[in-house]
């Protein structure tokens, strides 16, 4: 299964011992889960989306999808005889198709490639090339490449005037260097994702999430406040804003935000830990610290 930090989490800690939880980093499933997500995404998009992508690309993609090794092998053929326009794309189908066989170094070293092979008049597609290699980075656990990854990913994005791409490679940049232990960057990129696109939740949500566990809880409070007006049925927003509510006391309205997201979303993720979160506000006897936010 495709691995990577696709979550920005930091130890949960504060003044409240109810919410509170040990030091330790992102649980491997949910970065699992979720950047399975989001490679799917990546490549829809650019298949997609991309009006320029030969039909050539869908193909290979689809073989990728079906049979990771087979993909490759489509990859490899194509690059034999690809044109220079079509570098870049085989080296992308390649690079997916090694992902999926959890081949990270590899699939790291074709999206820089591709990345490089892209014309220098199609910067969006650069950027998510540099993306792709930046989350294949984390997947591998190594944050230090990631982080120029996402740097490069960015100049690119910024170059394309594309502001929905900066601001959401600049949350992936924090989730990079709060993987690399540099919390103080990371709340950079993220005030640059909300600077870039003032409409994106996520980035307002991971910013209260990280105001959060570096104990700033008034600039969480606001950050979660406005993501909730952009996302007001987001359940990660809901629990988020529980967390903040009870590390701050205010244990009523931690309740309120646990019980709507619960009732918006019963079968989540997000509602399993808001009913953990509110045994332990009324007294439960579970010790053990949440196991996601």
């Amino acid at each position: 299964m495709i691995t990577s930090i696709l979550s920005l989490m930091l130890a949960q800690v504060g003044p409240n011992p109810i919410v509170a939880e040990p030091i330790t980093p992102p649980e491997v499933a949910e970065q699992r889960r979720q950047t399975a997500e989001r490679e799917r995404q990546q490549a829809g998009n650019v298949a997609v989306q991309d009006a320029a992508a030969p039909s050539r690309l869908s193909e290979c993609l689809a073989s990728a999808g079906q049979d990771a090794e087979t993909g490759e092998a489509f990859a490899r053929a194509w690059l034999e005889t690809a044109t220079p326009e079509d570098r870049a794309l085989a080296l992308h189908c390649l690079g997916l198709s090694l992902v999926r066989q959890e081949r990270f170094a590899d699939a790291r070293a074709a999206f820089d490639s591709a990345r490089d092979a892209a014309p220098a008049t199609n910067p969006s597609y650069r950027a998510r090339l540099s993306g792709m290699s930046g989350h294949t980075a984390l997947a591998q656990g190594q944050a230090d490449l990631a982080v120029p990854a996402f740097e490069r990913a960015i100049t690119d994005a910024e170059s394309a005037a594309d502001p929905a791409l900066t601001a959401g490679l600049n949350t992936d940049l924090a989730r990079a260097l709060v993987a690399a232990n540099r919390a103080p960057d990371a709340v950079a990129a993220l005030a640059a994702a909300r600077d870039a696109d003032p409409s994106n939740a996520q980035a307002w949500l991971l910013s209260a999430t990280l105001a959060r566990r570096l104990e700033r809880l008034g600039e969480a409070q606001r950050h979660i406040e406005y993501a909730a007006t952009l996302a007001p049925r987001d359940p990660a927003i809901g629990l988020e804003a529980g967390v903040i509510a009870a590390m701050a006391g205010r244990e009523d309205q931690a309740r309120a935000s646990f019980a709507s997201v619960i009732e918006v979303a019963p079968d989540s993720v997000e509602a399993g830990r808001a009913r953990t979160y509110l045994t332990r506000l009324d007294g439960g006897t579970q010790q053990e610290g949440p196991s996601g936010r």
